[in-house]
This record gives C-alpha cells, structure tokens and sequence, in this order.
C-alpha cells in the first residue's frame, strides 16, 4: 500500500511538473561570469532545483559521516561496558561480618 501511495505521489509531482513547463516555456536568459545561456524559464528553475538538492545532499552527507562515526564509537563504548559487566558478574562476592 506505502509503494502504491508513493508511486500516486510521484505521478501527481511529474504531473505537476509538466503543466508547470508547459505554462512557463519562455525563453529566458541566464548571463554566468564566463557566457550566458537561453533556455526556457522552466528548465531553469529544474536545473536550480536539482542543484540546491544535489548541495543539500551533500551537506546533509557531511553531518551523516560525523553521526555514523559517533554511533561506532558508542557501540565500542557499549561493547566494552558489556564485557566488564561479565567480568564483573564473576567476580566472587565476599562475606560481610
């Protein structure tokens, strides 16, 4: 039921998208430091989209890495407590007069 509710949710995103092309097909120019470039005012905000995506995935990949290596180095710390806690459990009690 989850893929089928995604998979509607996508159409209905492309779907969007294309109506949206269709209404904003003017050609609009794009001056950059080294050129410029004229293409449609649509494909434009695309390409805009995908590159803030593509930097919000790599920033958020960043703050990924630090988490993953937090979490190993938790799960070493639990390892540990773990062992010492077996190793204290064989310990002998003593007698208390």
């Amino acid at each position: 039921m989850r893929r089928i509710l995604l998979l509607i949710a996508i159409l209905v995103v492309i779907l969007f998208g294309l109506s949206f092309a269709l209404l904003n097909a003017t050609p609009t120019e794009m001056d950059f430091y080294f050129g410029a470039v004229t293409l449609p005012l649509s494909l434009l905000l695309v390409i805009t989209l995908i590159v803030g995506a593509l930097l919000g995935l790599f920033a958020a990949s960043a703050v990924m890495v630090g988490r993953r290596r937090e979490l190993g180095r938790t799960r070493r710390q639990l390892t540990d407590a773990e062992k010492e806690l077996q190793e204290l459990r064989r310990l002998p009690l003593k007698d208390q007069p």
